[in-house]
């Protein structure tokens, strides 16, 4: 599919109409593998993110009317029209986030399936009867909607980081606005588009591009916003806690992770390869639940490098739409320096490269942000790659000799999102399970996120969960009511 073949929606929806910046102008979306223009978009600000929350709260009160039912067909349509343009979607992908097109199908797909579960979710926000402590009351509680929810979504997952939020803001009977990443936000309005198709209402969602600084204060400055949800770094996660605090917003916060990878002396090593692999490259290494530290008892150590290190070499790097393409470019120039600070940081450390290490030239009129898939040898906290999420396709190894080394190496970040092991004895994937302090935990299992299940973190990785019938309570509040009988 070529750009040409289709044409690309740039301005921003806000109360049913496509509507460009007031004063400010626009800025420039890019292709990451090749700088070459792709759109401009409007560069809004408070203004523009007042009308986007006064649409949504116009449209509140009919939305949240209507049942859970009707609520439901349109997210599934959603979700049909995703699947629908799922070529056009991924293509656009491809081409602002410079993800291989193999994985951008993949994530259209993940994200539709967002909506699905959403969509029938939505039917059981059961409520409850509490037995009264008089013969003349009754207790009824209730589960309603919030009002006007705004979303604040990364880059790395531009379709699936929305949808996720989207799909139970919308079922439970909110309204939604959402500020797209700078760098990622045409898919953002391409959902848009595919929205107004599906006959969803003018206002229920509203998309926002621009300034993240003037777009977040009026959010949290706004009565009208009840809840915001935030994917990102762990740094802005804070900012935006204190934000939040000045009128009592409810807050959503996935935020930066620092993935464990345990391997133990009685794994199948094969399939520990496999997960580490689905793991650490999915997105050129770019996701915040990557693993990004690698333990391995040191009886199979050499045995798990060695066939981690066959399996890195055999990947091919190239641009997205290179079907055979299995690493993509890194977003941006600061994504290469840091990995490149990583890797030349942990060699200054003692640790050594087992392969990779290196940008990749791709070919004539591609940006130098191609990084070949890195083994390093060696690692220790004392490394910044031992400290900090690295964001690329860098895999480092470390030796331990006992669970409980394991476990405590695992442990020793002050994030808590993702972490991953294998074991093929019971006893122990029980117990390593319970003891790792993280939100999610791969047990012989790679790829663990689903709509099915909750995603979140623990300690400084943030609060609350995505996924799953645990979402719906994130996007309700309980009522409860107190019903008083009067004489028969």
């Amino acid at each position: 599919m070529n750009t040409n073949d289709f044409r690309i929606e740039s301005r921003n929806l806000i109360g049913g109409q496509w509507v460009g910046a007031a004063d400010s102008g626009a800025f420039p979306v890019t292709d990451p593998a090749t700088d070459r223009l792709v759109a401009h978009v409007p560069l809004c600000g408070a203004a523009e993110t007042r009308q986007a929350i006064e649409a949504a709260q116009a449209a509140w009160p009919d939305w949240r009317s209507r049942t859970a039912a009707e609520r439901g067909d349109l997210l599934r349509a959603l979700a049909d029209l995703m699947m629908r343009d799922r070529p056009r979607l991924a293509h656009l992908m491809t081409l602002e986030q410079g993800k291989p097109i193999s994985e951008s199908r993949g994530e259209i797909a993940y994200a539709a399936s967002f909506l699905s579960w959403a969509a029938e979710e939505g039917k059981r926000l059961y409520g409850e009867t509490i037995p009264a402590g008089h013969r003349d009351k009754r207790i009824l509680i209730l589960r309603q909607s919030i009002g006007v929810v705004a979303a604040i979504t990364p880059w790395n997952f531009p379709s699936a980081m929305i949808t996720r939020k989207l799909g139970p803001a919308l079922a439970c009977g909110n309204t939604f606005i959402v500020k797209p990443a700078e760098q990622t936000p045409l898919s953002a309005i391409a959902l848009g588009e595919l929205a107004l198709e599906a006959g969803l209402p003018p206002g229920v969602i509203n998309i926002i591009t621009g300034d993240p600084r003037a777009i977040g204060a009026e959010i949290f400055r706004h009565d009208a916003v009840r809840k915001v949800s935030f994917t990102g770094s762990t740094e802005v996660g804070k900012v935006l806690m204190r934000q939040a605090a000045d009128h009592v917003v409810r807050l959503s916060l996935e935020l930066g992770g620092h993935a464990p990878f345990i391997v133990f002396e009685d794994a199948d090593i094969d399939a520990a390869v496999a997960g580490a692999m689905a793991s650490k490259f999915r997105n050129t290494g770019q996701t915040c639940v990557c693993a990004n530290r690698f333990f391995v008892h040191e009886s199979v150590y050499e045995k798990f490098a060695a066939g981690l290190a066959r399996a890195m070499a055999s990947l091919r790097v190239g641009a997205g739409f290179d079907e055979n393409a299995q690493i993509g470019p890194l977003i941006d120039d600061d994504a290469v320096a840091k990995v490149q600070s990583h890797v030349r940081d942990a060699l200054d450390r003692g640790a050594k490269v087992r392969t990779g290490g290196n940008l990749v030239s791709v070919g004539a009129g591609f940006a130098n942000r191609f990084f070949s898939p890195t083994l390093i040898d060696g690692l220790n906290a004392d490394m910044r790659i031992g400290r900090e999420e690295t964001f690329g396709p860098v895999a480092p190894l470390r030796a331990f000799t006992s669970d409980d080394e394991a476990i405590a190496l695992a442990n020793d970040s002050p994030y808590g999102l993702a972490a991953y092991f294998y074991t093929r004895d019971a006893s122990r994937l029980m117990r390593v399970a319970e003891a790792l302090e993280y939100g999610i935990v791969g047990a012989n299992d790679g790829l663990p996120s689903t709509a099915q299940a909750p995603f979140g973190g623990v300690k400084q990785s943030g609060f609350g969960r995505e996924g799953g019938r645990h979402v719906m309570h994130e996007y309700t509040s309980v009522k409860y009511v107190s019903w008083g009988l009067g004489p028969a």
